[in-house]
């Protein structure tokens, strides 16, 4: 087993129609806006950027976000990714009654020098990062939407 493999997938029940949340996720250089733990997004094109994440853990990961799907119709955006961590991340939205189910699913391999060497003993804590860092994701878009913010 490589301990520096992680496969992710959180479900985000959202009170938003699925337009709405799509297009607050296509529009990934305002995530800092509501997504605390989403430190920098610096746009490269239309489809590429550097994205610098941190959540309670205190290292910064940094990696180059390459768009690899947008579909609207189908409610997916699905990106690659390379740097601190290589792999993919999808958005998938689905009608969920008046509002959207958001499934993100996240395969990587981490190259991190540091996180690489405490693979094995951190891979619980580093999980559980994750876990805070896609809560806190949540209630942010959760709110942000709320709030009546529309992607620009």
């Amino acid at each position: 087993m490589d301990w520096s493999h992680y496969r992710f997938r959180s479900l985000w029940a959202l009170h938003a129609p699925p337009a709405a949340v799509y297009d607050v996720l296509e529009r990934a250089e305002d995530y800092p806006r509501w997504w605390p733990q989403v430190r920098q997004v610096n746009k490269l094109s239309d489809t590429t950027g550097v994205i610098t994440i941190r959540s309670v853990l205190p290292y910064d990961m940094v990696f180059t976000a390459r768009e690899v799907r947008r579909d609207r119709a189908a409610g997916v955006l699905e990106i690659a990714m390379s740097g601190d961590i290589d792999g993919w991340a999808r958005w998938t939205l689905a009608p969920r009654g008046a509002g959207t189910m958001a499934r993100y699913e996240q395969v990587v391999d981490v190259h991190k020098p540091l996180l690489r060497r405490l693979a094995v003993p951190g891979r619980p804590v580093f999980r559980a990062n994750h876990r805070l860092m896609m809560r806190s994701g949540r209630r942010g878009l959760a709110a942000y939407l709320a709030s009546g913010h529309q992607a620009v």
